[in-house]
């Protein structure tokens, strides 16, 4: 049944589309020797499903990429645009031009530091003395640090703030005792250190609290015992105004000073309180019936730093733009988005606002070109710093006007940016499209698995049902050949 064997093949190939090796089929002989198959079914069913999936799957593919490619541009898209509209912030409002900078004449008087709405002027300061913390350091109290002087209860304040410690057998020594006030709960600033002097320990009591309401209090509860040498004040009873226990090596004042010929005092050598938006740090007092000068001014580098900074975002964002939606010759590659509606729309808005003219109440600073920002053959843009800084000490209220005015540039891209970053902007609206035609084609992509699965099935059906009336064949053949191969020879009558 060779013939057989050739018309099944032939039929196989036309029905799988291919052009290639035909599919395998088992020989005659080998079939009848076994009494098994005579086509190979799971190969020829694996074919003709995968001649008739590949080029539906291959569809899907190729539309899902082109899917996933524009979704990712727009998230790159998104990212460029959030990147840009940050560089405004400091541009966008008249606040933002509002900034202030402290200068000072003599740095061992004062420093400062200067906050948006500080009044621009120059101002006389003077310091009379600083504020300082009060330190007392007591007599000889022990031969050292670790003679024991007795148990009892310390009670130490400074200012209005109060704590005790418990002093035992365990730390009623100078040592112990100045452990025991360091780490005390509660201790608003005292710090006790022991000094070993030729005449034996002195307990030093410092404040880290400056002003002339932060001073040292001890008193104790041993009556008068072994711990009545650390109290402070202890008045001599002859003379009231004299301290037996301790010596005051710095005492605790307020900072007196003048700003503008103003007197006042201050708990702190840190003044914010003088001048609104104006931080004085005072280091150090004036020679007498002198002042140090402190001039507050607008802070135009601060600004020219935010231009030049809007400048190269614009630059980074041009080449988003041309990544996105150009065309690179060299490579002959076309951008994601070349073509797509909703960048070039908003490369239009932007380089509207960019290029617009702007009501700044001047007839002369009323572009980014008048003030030094032109724009380059590939659409990025140059800074003249010269220009620039010509244009703010001509006109500072038309460079201010010209971002952050009602229709000021910064001011027109955030608005533009806002919207089209925005949940019902073009960037979003686009996105939910292209994110319901991806789930589409892979509801597709399921659908194709699950005809397939079918396919194979019924397809796998059909040829094992071929196969077995093939294999019956075959048996039926090799039956009549051997019937008819044992017939007896008929053999020929000899001519007369």
């Amino acid at each position: 049944m060779t013939t057989a064997n050739s018309v099944n093949t032939s039929t196989v190939n036309t029905a799988s589309g291919t052009t290639g090796a035909p599919v395998s089929i088992a020989s005659s002989s080998s079939a009848a020797a076994a009494g098994g198959s005579v086509i190979n079914v799971s190969s020829l069913v694996s074919q003709l499903v995968a001649a008739t999936q590949a080029p539906q799957e291959a569809l899907i593919n190729t539309q899902t990429q082109a899917v996933t490619a524009q979704i990712s541009a727009l998230g790159t898209l998104k990212s460029s645009l959030s990147t840009f509209q940050s560089a405004l912030s400091t541009l966008d409002s008249p606040s933002a031009f509002d900034t202030e900078t402290a200068n000072t004449s003599n740095s061992a008087v004062f420093t400062a530091t200067a906050t948006s709405g500080a009044p621009v002027g120059t101002y006389g300061v003077s310091v009379t003395h600083l504020a300082q913390a009060q330190q007392i350091l007591s007599g000889s109290l022990a031969t050292n640090g670790a003679t024991a002087l007795g148990p009892g209860t310390l009670q130490l304040s400074l200012g209005n703030t109060s704590f005790s410690i418990s002093v035992d057998s365990t730390d009623d020594t100078l040592n112990g005792i100045a452990a025991a006030i360091n780490s005390a709960s509660g201790n608003p600033g005292i710090t006790a250190t022991v000094l070993q002097g030729t005449d034996g320990a002195h307990l030093l009591l410092s404040s880290t609290q400056t002003g002339a309401a932060n001073t040292i209090q001890v008193s104790e509860t041993d009556s008068g015992t072994a711990l009545a040498a650390l109290t402070y004040p202890a008045p001599n009873p002859a003379d009231p105004g004299t301290d037996l226990h301790y010596t005051v090596q710095s005492a605790a004042q307020d900072a007196e000073y003048s700003v503008a010929g103003v007197a006042a005092t201050s708990p702190t050598n840190t003044i914010t309180s003088a001048l609104n938006g104006v931080t004085l740090t005072l280091t150090g007092p004036t020679a007498a019936d002198t002042t140090a000068s402190l001039s507050v001014s607008t802070d135009t580098a601060t600004i020219q730093g935010n231009i030049s900074a809007f400048v190269s975002a614009y630059n980074t964002l041009v080449g988003s733009f041309s990544s996105l939606g150009g065309f690179d010759s060299t490579t002959s590659t076309a951008g994601p988005m070349m073509g797509n509606a909703v960048l070039s729309g908003i490369e239009s808005q932007v380089q509207n606002a960019l290029y617009s003219i702007v009501n700044t109440g001047s007839s002369t600073y009323n572009s980014l070109a008048s003030i030094g920002i032109t724009t380059n053959s590939d659409g990025t843009l140059s800074l003249n710093s010269n220009t620039l800084s010509n244009a703010m000490s001509t006109n500072f209220s038309a460079v201010s006007a010209l971002f952050s005015g009602t229709n000021g540039v910064a001011t027109t891209l955030n608005t533009v940016l806002t919207q089209a970053l925005s949940s019902t902007g073009s960037i979003s609206t686009d996105s939910q499209s292209l994110v319901s035609q991806e789930n589409a084609l892979s509801a597709q992509t399921t659908q194709l698995n699950t005809q397939m699965t079918a396919l194979t099935a019924s397809l796998t059906q059909q040829y094992s049902a071929l196969n077995t009336l093939l294999s019956s064949l075959q048996t039926t053949s090799a039956y009549l050949t051997q019937a008819f191969a044992s017939l007896p020879t008929v053999q020929g009558t000899p001519n007369a």
